[in-house]
């Protein structure tokens, strides 16, 4: 598996490939982190928060869970001075295999870029968790789709994809959505999360 050295951005966030992350930065470690990539047009690495603050504190250091997902910028809007508002959307999945904090407080790593989720078309006695999806999607016609939850393109008919928006949509704890990221096997993921919307009363076929 392929080898990169990237920056960190530990969020008490889960990303998900294909998800989308609105942020706002204003700590300069990453406002330079953010201009980089977009200069290099090259990806950061957003992990979970397990212990600590996302803004930089003298009190103590971030902890991170050992895998995230590469995150792409998309676009940027530097409304008020020192504030920048970034939208990314989330790539591959990764495994860190080294990591090191910079002395402006910006984390880099050495991670193993882990291979997408095979494309896997739902099985009839899971296309509930992809119908429940579409309802939702459609709901959204009046709001402006820069504001979207979710963006296309749509692929309601493949698990991982589906999976993975629940995932996000669904208020799961953080480790819940990590172990949910890092399973391989897009189906097993999604029929967990159909087991969690058929409790819910979301599952109306």
């Amino acid at each position: 598996m392929a080898t990169i050295t990237l920056p960190l951005f530990p969020l008490s966030t889960v990303l998900f490939p294909d998800g989308v992350l609105p942020l706002q930065i204003f700590e300069v470690r990453y406002l330079d982190m953010i201009s980089h990539c977009l200069t290099e047009d090259e990806p950061f690495g957003v992990v979970l928060l397990t212990h600590g603050q996302e803004v930089r504190t003298p009190q103590g250091q971030e902890k991170f869970a050992s895998a995230g997902t590469l995150a792409s910028v998309q676009d940027t809007t530097a409304s008020t001075p020192g504030l920048l508002q970034v939208v990314c959307r989330g790539g591959a999945r990764f495994n860190v295999l080294e990591s090191e904090r910079r002395t402006n407080g910006l984390w880099m790593a050495e991670a193993e870029l882990l291979d997408d989720d095979h494309i896997v078309r739902i099985p009839s006695d899971l296309k509930g968790a992809a119908d429940a999806l579409d309802r939702v999607l459609a709901s959204l016609h009046d709001v402006p789709q820069s504001r979207w939850p979710v963006q296309p393109p749509f692929r309601l008919d493949d698990c991982g994809w589906v999976a993975n928006r629940w995932c996000e949509l669904l208020p799961l704890p953080n480790h819940q959505k990590q172990s949910m990221l890092m399973l391989d096997n897009p189906m097993i993921r999604l029929e967990l999360l159909h087991d969690v919307l058929d409790e819910h009363g979301l599952i109306t076929s």
